[in-house]
């Protein structure tokens, strides 16, 4: 499970509307029958229009400066492994995100009229997406890319040529950049990764909009403050203040699991990834001290998730701590995915 939660921002300013994000967000329905959209839904309603999403988001902003983000946008991506448990991806989905709103609003240390936030106290709106492309930033695009660069030179050279700007052998560069398809690291369906290609498999994942002000327009919400759960004076009160971020995550995942009797591994667990990266012999430890077929499991997980194991695994644990620490004081890269606040 990978959650992130943005505030939307234009330039050097947040967004002072919804409207593109949202626009963004109806691609899936294009070109399609209306029975197969998948529409915006809340707690309240499945079939939620576009246009009503913008209007009450940007409408909900009541003295928010231009600095300030307006609305924070929220994306659930739950594993292959977690989605394989769901019967239906589009309702259960749903029934989980309506679960997850209550467990983000339960993770403000914030009090309304003396009473903690509950969910008719937010406002947002979700939608569930089925398909994800290959962006610029995905690693297969990244590793790609000296090949893209060569056949797209070889191309330019095979146009000049044709129009008689130059001259050269047209089927040796045909040949090369065939080569050069192949050697790609990276391939899907016998077919050069490249960007906008669309991602094999089951990719459904969940998008939230969520407007910073409360449902009466009056207080600010923010999942992107600095204080994560605290008290201060303010006017003579004590006043709560915070979002415990540890808290959502970790809530997220067993509620996901709650909902649907999924039994989550040590290395997906949010703790296990925050571990890693905090203090990673503490999380070794843990992970060697796992029943063999968990293990197994765990490190299946691991190779997916890119985190610098070794290419085989070690018989013992003092092997795989030397191996794995050799690598992290070369001060190899840990391209982890884990939970986190993109602010």
């Amino acid at each position: 499970m990978y959650i992130t939660i943005t505030a939307q921002k234009l330039g050097n300013n947040y967004s002072q509307s919804s409207a593109d994000f949202v626009g963004y967000l109806e691609k899936e329905n294009e070109g399609i029958e209306q029975q197969d959209m998948e529409h915006f839904f809340n707690q309240y309603g499945d079939e939620i229009s576009a246009e009503e999403v913008v209007k009450e988001i940007d409408g909900n902003t009541a003295k928010l400066k231009k600095k300030e983000p307006k609305f924070y946008s929220i994306t659930v991506s739950p594993s292959k492994y977690e989605l394989r448990k769901l019967q239906n991806n589009s309702q259960d989905l749903k029934t989980y995100t309506r679960e997850l709103m209550k467990d983000y609003v339960a993770s403000f240390n914030r009090e309304i009229n003396g009473r903690p936030i509950s969910i008719n106290d937010i406002k947002y709106y979700a939608k569930i997406e089925h398909q994800r492309t290959f962006k610029g930033t995905d690693k297969q695009i990244k590793e790609n890319q000296s090949y893209a660069t060569k056949i797209l030179q070889l191309k330019t050279e095979i146009r000049n040529i044709q129009e008689g700007r130059a001259e050269g052998n047209i089927k040796r560069m045909g040949k090369e950049i065939a080569k050069l398809e192949r050697q790609a690291p990276h391939q899907q369906n016998g077919k050069r990764i490249v960007q906008g290609m669309q991602k094999d498999g089951n990719q459904s994942h969940i998008h939230i909009i969520v407007s910073r002000k409360d449902a009466s327009n009056s207080i600010s919400l923010s999942p992107g403050s600095k204080h994560k759960a605290s008290e201060v004076e303010m006017h003579g009160k004590n006043v709560k203040r915070g979002f415990d971020r540890d808290n959502f995550f970790e809530k997220a995942e067993k509620t996901f699991d709650k909902t649907f009797g999924y039994k989550r591994n040590f290395a997906e667990t949010y703790k296990a990834r925050k571990d890693f990266v905090k203090n990673p012999k503490l999380y070794f430890a843990a992970l060697m001290k796992l029943p063999a077929n968990e293990k197994a499991l765990a490190f299946k997980m691991m190779t997916k998730t890119g985190l610098p194991i070794v290419p085989s695994i070690p018989v013992t644990q003092a092997q795989i701590a030397l191996r794995v620490f050799k690598r992290l004081r070369r001060g190899a890269e840990v391209a982890i995915k884990s939970s986190s606040i993109g602010i």
